[in-house]
């Protein structure tokens, strides 16, 4: 399975970074809830492994959308599948990517989530690519930069495969 994959970020990096990330996340909403609000699909690994750290209350619930389709590369359009359950206002909410690409996807996002009231509405990311940004969007937490390349595993999938591995890799 992980013949073609070269490990980009270790499953003990990502650890010790998620680790940092709780802290920093704990100690701005110190004395405060969080809600969490996962993307789908390939934010769920960072997302629950993130939730187990923090320690404060927190909530959580999920989007998916999507602007890939089956492609390696952003259609630029983004279309919501899934919306939220319950409603964000006056909650304290992170969204929860797994990376960040050109930027369209979480500018969409964050202007749709700002209009329904939230208390503070920011951005965690495990994996940042400012090389491909077309969009600028505030991300206040981010796990990893990354060159531009394409990649698999913790989360992040190939044709749906691949996410279950426990590290970040490059397909080569």
């Amino acid at each position: 399975m992980t013949d073609n994959i070269e490990v980009l970020i270790s499953e003990e990096q990502i650890n010790v970074r998620i680790n940092e990330l709780a802290k920093q996340i704990s100690k701005d909403y110190e004395g405060k809830s969080v809600h969490l609000i996962c993307i789908l699909k390939g934010s769920v690994f960072f997302s629950c492994d993130l939730a187990k750290r923090i320690i404060l209350p927190v909530t959580m619930d999920f989007m998916s959308v999507s602007s890939y389709g089956d492609e390696k590369v952003s259609s630029g359009r983004v279309r919501i599948v899934k919306d939220l359950d319950e409603s964000i206002q006056d909650k304290h909410v992170i969204i929860i990517e797994d990376i960040i690409d050109s930027g369209r996807t979480l500018a969409y996002l964050n202007e749709l989530l700002s209009s329904r009231a939230p208390a503070s509405l920011n951005i965690c990311t495990l994996l940042d690519k400012p090389d491909r940004r077309v969009t600028d969007v505030d991300v206040k937490y981010v796990g990893f930069e990354i060159p531009d390349k394409f990649v698999v595993g913790y989360g992040l999938d190939y044709e749906q495969g691949l996410r279950n591995l426990p590290f970040v890799g490059v397909k080569i």
